[in-house]
């Protein structure tokens, strides 16, 4: 990690006071940057589309009857995550209905504080346990923050301050309940952001209340839901800004570590989530929330001003440039709950192989009560990347952090006011022109982020090469009005291989990872025009793995209005491919499983094209490599139920996962739950006719947690033509726990065998193994 230097407690914009450590950058107010070409775009359709008219369609910021505003009334989450994108979102643009609206509701809600501190519904304060719920506060806090720092309104600081005190009064227990358990980072970087303007130490000490009450993210993991994650586990660095003990900064980057090496290992900079974080669910097939894209990209925003670590600041491109524009349409009318970095078909049913909830999450809808949290969090994603891209340094100098056309005004040097002028078509394209506009001469120091993958950088500044090493390009001259900078970051193609995942690969160029271009055909399914539902699905072949050693080639392509999508994205690649036939969808139209690779393949070679993953809202991006010494692939074993729990998998019997007990849940189940008593069924389809004479069965049963029990009695039937056929046994049916029970029969030959389970009067059951010999 190297920091630039100085990490002080300089600089024009509000320095980190001490105790607290200093830190390398400071954030400027919302404003001074402005945003230019793709950026300023696809903030303009987030104005025109779900983020900006949101509060036409859903009644949870509908003002008159929202409890931020009238305490009596009821109201939880769904203001203060849209509120915090949508003024950001006003402040970043300029669009005066937004800044408006945005007024409004700062008044409202700035109006309903009460004597002791609490604002806000007032059930609020005693719906945990009789205490107060403060999470739904913590995005509100950010959101005046921001209005503050936009505005100079001041009622703000004394608003938050009391806010914070009523906090301070509360007991131990209150910072260790519900959602806001795993989320106190939130609030922590809001009481340091009062603490650096007030000075006053009681917020010091709210702050260790805060970290020794809730979640330990210290000691480990103490939660895998995907958004907790995303923000919780920055807790401890945050934590270390006032602690200064390492093992708190360590924390934070162990934790990083251990979710992206368990549930990270596919391309797009998110991990799979698509509620919790679920061991055996790992394939690049599953999904990472909306809200985890938004709230890693914003934690990770966070810890590069703290640290200066580079690492931060190129995992927050991966996810802005390859998962953010993938989770809403073209036009960013509609949004997805999950986006995946293989995904061949987006639809409105549930997949009870594939993610958790009891809900379809893939289909774009404006999703108030459908998706809920994610449309109306999703907004703070843009307009935080743009407040971003610049930041002040506190040697009194600007960083270019990360990279997109726009222009930044700031305070340098002795107090100097200047613009630098950001002209560049990155990510898709390898140079960045810097034009310094300023009334005087005016030294200070401009440092310019290296990215990680950037191995040959190279800087001129007034068309003269100059040499500087270092993560931060640091040049500190005197500047004049029209000096111009120039970087080139080398984009060359290159693969990672995913060893964990089948040692599948994927193709990056700089910092878009590219997917296979697959054609798509959109059918509206509900909604209206402005607001129309929307699925997708493939009309041309996806089953691709890539030639191994093949080479890329990088086509230029006439950029469209909107280079996130298919038809605008201004570059692709193209390579050598062969179709796997036997890589299919499951019965339920998910992309399958990945098997192991390289795969061998007789199809015959096919140039392929790669486009980048955010431009495509069907991909693989996670690719068997095919190889002529390569292992085959097998025709999956297609299984259907008689019906399966929501949050249950129906290929999970057949995933070669040995189970360590009947009430293991560290890997994928199957279960008929909730029905009871009933007689229920499970069939195997193998895809071809085979000689059968043994099945065997680990019995899923939760006693003691969970309403799920042995079967009373089981037996094995196999399709005779159109007829099912009990087998003959020469062995009983057994029903123990915590073993395989293996039952034997006179051969039969068959494609299709059924296992029919009697549950228990009152209980339901499952399957954890189900093996066909």
């Amino acid at each position: 990690m190297v920091i630039p230097e100085p990490a002080g407690r300089g600089g024009h914009y509000v320095p980190q006071l001490a105790p607290l450590r200093p830190v390398p950058f400071q954030k400027l107010p919302p404003g001074a940057i402005e945003p230019r070409g793709w950026l300023a775009q696809q903030l303009a359709l987030q104005v025109d589309g779900l983020c900006g008219r949101y509060d036409e369609i859903s009644d949870f910021l509908v003002y008159e009857t929202n409890g931020w505003v009238d305490p009596a009334l009821g109201a939880w989450e769904e203001l203060p995550y849209w509120l915090r994108g949508f003024g950001d979102l006003g402040y970043v643009t300029g669009d005066s209905g937004v800044l408006t609206r945005t007024q409004r509701w700062m008044d409202g809600i700035l109006a309903t504080q009460a004597a002791d501190g609490w604002f806000g519904p007032e059930r609020l304060r005693t719906s945990l346990e009789n205490g107060p719920d403060f999470w739904p506060g913590m995005p509100l806090l950010a959101a005046f923050r921001s209005w503050y720092e936009y505005s100079g309104d001041e009622r703000v600081i004394p608003f938050m301050t009391k806010y914070l005190r009523f906090q301070n009064t509360q007991p131990p227990e209150v910072f260790n309940r519900s959602w806001g358990a795993f989320r106190w980072g939130d609030n922590i970087d809001s009481a340091y952001w009062l603490y650096n303007r007030t000075g006053e130490q009681w917020l010091l000490d709210l702050v260790t209340k805060m970290h020794n009450g809730s979640a330990d993210y210290v000691s480990g993991i103490p939660n895998w839901h995907n958004v907790n994650l995303a923000q919780g586990f920055r807790e401890p660095l945050q934590y270390w800004l006032l602690s200064g003990d390492a093992k708190h900064r360590d924390a934070t980057y162990r934790n990083y570590a251990m979710v992206m090496g368990l549930y990270g290992q596919f391309p797009g900079g998110g991990f799979a989530g698509d509620e919790n974080s679920r061991p055996g669910f790992g394939d690049p097939r599953q999904g990472f929330e909306t809200c985890g894209i938004v709230e890693l990209m914003h934690s990770c925003e966070m810890l590069t001003r703290f640290t200066g670590d580079v690492v931060w600041t190129d995992r927050c491109e991966e996810l802005a440039f390859n998962s953010l524009p993938a989770s809403y349409d073209p036009q960013q009318q509609v949004m997805h709950y999950i986006t995946c970095a293989n995904s061949v078909q987006l639809d409105d049913r549930r997949k009870h192989g594939q993610f958790q909830n009891p809900f379809a999450m893939q289909s774009y809808k404006y999703g108030v009560h459908q998706y809920r949290c994610c449309p109306h969090n999703y907004g703070m994603g843009w307009p935080y990347y743009v407040q971003e891209l610049w930041l002040a340094t506190t040697d009194n100098g600007l960083a270019a952090s990360m990279y997109a056309a726009s222009k930044v005004t700031a305070t340098v040097g002795a107090g100097e006011t200047v613009s630098v002028v950001q002209d560049t078509e990155y990510p898709f394209s390898d140079t960045i022109a810097f034009t310094v506009q300023t009334q005087r001469p005016v030294r200070f120091p401009f440092y310019l982020r290296r990215p990680g993958w950037a191995d040959n950088a190279a800087l001129k500044v007034n068309g003269q090469r100059v040499h500087v090493s270092g993560d931060w390009m640091k040049l500190d001259r005197t500047w004049h009005t029209g000096d111009r900078v120039e970087l080139t970051l080398p984009m060359r193609t290159t693969t990672r291989v995913w060893e964990d995942n089948q040692h599948s690969v994927s193709v990056d160029r700089g910092p878009l990872t590219y997917s296979l271009q697959i054609d798509e055909r959109y059918e509206r399914i509900g909604g209206t025009d402005e607001w129309p539902e929307l699925s997708v699905y493939p009309e041309s072949p996806w089953n691709y793995g890539l030639v191994a050693d093949a080479p890329f080639d990088v086509v230029q392509r006439e950029a469209g209005d909107n280079p996130f999508t298919t038809d605008g994205v201004p570059l692709a690649l193209t390579t050598l491919a062969q179709r796997i036939p036997q890589w299919e969808t499951d019965t339920e139209d998910v992309v399958g499983l990945l098997q192991p690779g390289p795969a061998r393949s007789d199809e015959s070679v096919e140039t392929v094209t790669l486009i980048p993953m955010g431009a495509a809202r069907l991909r693989v991006t996670s690719f068997p490599q095919v190889a002529a010494d390569g292992k085959d692939w097998t025709y999956r074993t297609r299984i259907t139920a008689s019906h399966v729990n929501d949050g249950d998998s129906l290929e999970a019997p057949d995933s070669g996962r040995t189970p360590e007990s009947s009430a293991d849940t560290s890997i994928p189940r199957f279960t008929w739950w909730d029905r009871r008593g009933t007689t229920e069924w499970i069939e195997y389809d193998l895809r071809s006719v085979r000689e059968l004479s043994e099945v065997s069965a680990y019995w899923f049963d939760d006693t003691g947690s969970g309403q799920c029990r042995v079967p009373q009695s089981w037996q094995v039937l196999w399709l005779d033509g159109e007829t099912w056929r009990p087998v003959q046994n020469t062995t009983p049916y057994d029903v123990a726990v915590d073993r395989l029970n293996t039952t034997a029969f006179t051969p039969v030959r068959t494609q299709h065998v059924r296992v029919e389970a009697v549950l228990r009067p009152t209980y339901s059951g499952g399957l954890l193994q189900l093996l066909v010999t």
